[in-house]
């Protein structure tokens, strides 16, 4: 995955199309909202709320370290556009147990 945005929902039209399209999946951590895409490769939009987390740095490090993960898990030609959604905080001590629920996450995908 690259840093460009063509990988990002950037919009409130590209969230809200994930939305209604009604296609969630969840884990003790984590939301995924999906819904396919013509584009040829996924991209990634985050819902990280001060209500989970009240310092921005830790909800910056959810992001991104999320983003780095999946940039590893997410086969190629995965067309799906994904809302992650936060609905419980983690830090560096839960990392390998974030990891492990977004791969039986997108295990459930297919």
């Amino acid at each position: 995955m690259h840093k460009s945005k063509e990988y990002k929902l950037l919009n409130a039209d590209d969230f809200s199309s994930v939305f209604s399209f009604r296609k969630r999946l969840n884990s003790p951590h984590l939301f995924f909202h999906l819904a396919p895409n013509l584009l040829g490769h996924h991209r990634l939009g985050f819902v990280i709320g001060k209500k989970i987390e009240k310092r921005a740095i830790r909800r910056n490090y959810m992001r991104r370290s999320i983003r780095e993960m999946l940039k590893d898990l997410l086969p190629q030609n995965f067309s799906f556009d994904i809302v992650v959604r936060v609905q419980k905080s983690f830090y560096r001590n839960e990392f390998s147990q974030i990891k492990s629920e977004l791969q039986l996450l997108i295990g459930r995908t297919k």
